[in-house]
């Protein structure tokens, strides 16, 4: 038996990150979150196993360099661009949808919205939709081998199951599934991907899921192999777009749930290590941007659109940029003309900022261009010795000093200064206002999401924070930060935040429903489906937290489960103190510390209050110092569990807004037991105390909670 040395008898989380260009992994002590390994490695995608190969690599080599035992291994995890690559590039399958539902003059509506079109990917290719029909009732395995065929024969390669109201009994399709599973073929089943009303969204997502369904297969199987092999006993667990993590079987079931999981873990990689409660989140890389947004703690999440339609898969409001690190500057008629799309690494050129300072002699200025039908207006720079190089923003950043030794995109001042000098001269400027110039071309970029963001969950200005990960993400945040008069930070080890988010991910799982004035009845249903899904899905029952969601406009009944792989991992972040927690909301108020009271105290939460702008207001903060609420126009009281109803109902009437002869009804927010939930947008009180009241179950009446109200800001 091989000889461990180090690490013997720790429990470790390995994470790894599946980037365009790398695939990093981390290993991380599971009680100190120590990091206790790192390997790196080129991204795979000519390999005959697609990304796989460097996950295998990657995953092999941090463990064997770093004297760790399979044995020692108790999660382990990684993030995938692969759906959102293969949706990019257009390498799906061809789905063949069957679409069952009633007969007659009822039946028709069900096989006009099951019989969708081919769903344009927005780069020139699609997804190609073969359809055919099915009556539901009689109907049995012969004649659902005659819709197989039939689809098979219009060239489908995966088949996609979906049924009117199958939401509500999916028989039919658990039928076509194992008929069509007996005879070797991939299927999607719609109501295994969503329990949402309306065929053709529901429908859209199940053959979005199954065009990509081949591909992820295929890295799925290689990778698990891979891990069982090397004598890992715990379940390979995958990257969700959410945030979450998922156990690999259901991975293969719902890979769609996988688009954006890269940003999503940088952002749970960067909560590990950086205060953030209300901000915008950059995961800069070399050739793109991911923005995010950060309320309350938590990732903003939204569904995902594919081809302009929405889809029913959550997955966080990101926007992606083609500016990055190492974007390349193009210039025309002595004026600096835009930064990027293309990056360095795609014009296949060494950054300038990285190139030796003996090797630049005699610098001269060329325009390229970096694919077959580019523009020719990109920059590089000849050296005598023939080699090319390219101006990028990291050159840039480091020369305007915004880039400290300490980063990771540091690099040689000197050898980028002399290589922007003929790119300054050609502008008829300096190398400082060259620099200056090329910043503000991304920037230009970057403001606009920022500020759209900002607005649409109503961030202001001041209690926005930029926090930025990846390897590039000095070469840009410090500099649009200024520009805008904005905080910003950049964790430790922001170059492998994403496998370090991997690493410490949770399992989360997400029930929907559509059920106009719901029951308790129904909200502990809900929420006992969602928690059944997560302990699926490789959590244990005793760490899961259910937070329930109303929409009112569309009665639909979100339940959002969130467990951890073991009864407890350590946080990262040390408790913060009053005198601590007092400076975080004093500055997200705005006001100085001394005109803050903190009026609420427990093992968990500090509540402070203060008058500012005529309007009462309040911030909850944790002990890890994260504001959970922030409220401009809010009231919070303690109460004993037993007296709840009446908390609630005080709370309630006095938060209740009368305007133009309509009632906005006020956002509550109840901490019970370390959670903090949120109430706000449910439509009545009555509603309201049915969602609040499964809560309570099991809740010592002595047990003190927290309530807070806020008047409705819209």
């Amino acid at each position: 038996m091989k000889e461990v040395i180090g690490n013997m008898g720790k429990e470790i989380r390995v994470g790894i990150d599946v980037g365009g260009t790398h695939t990093k992994a981390v290993a991380i002590d599971n009680a100190t979150h120590e990091i206790v390994g790192q390997s790196v490695v080129m991204t795979s995608h000519d390999h005959p196993l697609g990304v796989a190969a460097g996950v295998i690599e990657c995953f092999e080599n941090c463990l064997t360099k770093n004297n760790i035992a399979p044995e020692d291994v108790v999660f382990i995890a990684h993030s995938t661009t692969q759906a959102t690559n293969a949706l990019l590039e257009g390498d799906v399958a061809k789905v063949g949808i069957l679409g069952i539902g009633p007969g007659g003059l009822s039946g028709l509506m069900s096989k006009k919205q099951s019989n969708i079109s081919d769903i344009d990917l927005g780069t020139g290719r699609k997804i190609k939709i073969c359809h055919t029909y099915l009556k539901q009732k009689g109907l049995d395995k012969t004649l659902v081998e005659q819709g197989i065929s039939t689809l098979l024969e219009q060239g489908a390669q995966v088949i996609v199951a979906s049924q009117a109201f199958g939401v509500d009994s999916n028989r039919e399709e658990e039928l076509v599934k194992e008929v069509a599973e007996k005879k070797g073929m991939l299927v999607s089943v719609a109501s295994d991907i969503s329990k949402l009303y309306g065929l053709t969204s529901r429908t859209r997502t199940a053959a979005i899921n199954g065009s990509i369904l081949p591909k992820m297969m295929n890295t799925a199987n290689s990778t698990e192999n891979a891990v069982n092999q090397a004598g890992i006993k715990v379940p390979l667990m995958i990257m969700r777009g959410d945030g979450g993590v998922m156990d690999i079987s259901e991975m293969k079931k719902r890979p769609v749930l996988t688009m954006l999981s890269g940003p999503a873990a940088s952002v749970i990689g960067a909560l590990m290590y950086l205060r953030a409660s209300n901000g915008i989140y950059f995961e800069v890389g070399g050739t793109s941007t991911n923005i995010g947004v950060i309320k309350n703690g938590r990732p903003a999440v939204e569904y995902s659109v594919v081809g302009g339609h929405r889809t029913y898969v959550n997955s966080l409001d990101v926007t992606v940029l083609g500016v990055a690190g190492g974007s390349m500057v193009r210039a025309a008629d002595h004026k600096l003309v835009d930064v990027g799309p293309r990056s360095a690494h795609i014009g296949g050129m060494e950054y300038a900022v990285y190139t030796p300072l003996e090797e630049i002699e005699d610098p001269q200025l060329e325009f390229f261009s970096p694919k077959k039908g580019d523009v020719s207006d990109y920059v590089c720079i000849r050296l005598k010795n023939g080699k090319r190089v390219t101006i990028t923003n990291s050159c840039a950043a480091n020369i305007l000093g915004y880039v400290k030794e300490t980063d990771y995109s540091y690099g040689n001042v000197e050898s980028a200064k002399k290589c922007m000098k003929p790119l300054a001269d050609y502008l008829k400027v300096s190398v400082e206002e060259c620099a200056r110039q090329i910043l503000g071309k991304a920037f230009e970029k970057i403001e606009p999401v920022i500020t759209r963001f900002a607005e649409k969950y109503k961030i202001e200005h001041d209690q926005i924070s930029l926090v930025g990960v990846g390897g590039g993400a000095s070469s840009l945040l410090p500099f649009t930060a200024e520009k805008m008069g904005l905080n910003y930070s950049i964790p430790a080890y922001a170059e492998v935040i994403s496998s370090i988010g991997v690493a410490l991910a949770m399992v989360r799982d997400v029930v929907e429903r559509v059920i106009p004035n719901p029951t308790s009845e129904d909200i502990t249903e809900i929420k006992k489906e969602a928690k059944t899904l997560a302990i699926k899905n490789g959590a244990t029952p005793e760490s899961i937290e259910v937070q329930i969601e109303v929409d009112p406009q569309t009665s639909k009944v979100t339940a959002i489960a969130l467990g951890s792989t073991e009864v407890q991992t350590t946080d990262l972040l040390k408790e913060c103190d009053e005198e601590e927690a007092r400076k975080l909301a004093a500055a997200s108020m705005n006001l100085s510390e001394d005109a803050l009271k903190c009026t609420i105290q427990n093992d968990i939460f500090y509540v402070f209050e203060a008058d500012k702008n005529e309007k009462h207001q309040v911030r909850l903060l944790d002990k890890k110092g994260f504001i959970k609420v922030q409220r401009s126009d809010a009231k919070a009281v303690e109460v004993k569990a037993a007296d709840w109803e009446a908390a609630v109902d005080a709370m309630w009437k006095d938060m209740l807004v009368y305007k133009a002869e309509m009632e906005r009804t006020p956002d509550l927010y109840l901490c019970i037991e370390g959670k903090v939930l949120d109430y706000a947008n449910t439509v009545s009180l009555e509603q309201l105390k049915i969602i609040m009241g499964t809560e309570f179950a099991g809740i010592y009446p002595d047990e003190k909670i927290i309530l807070l109200g806020a008047r409705s800001e819209v």
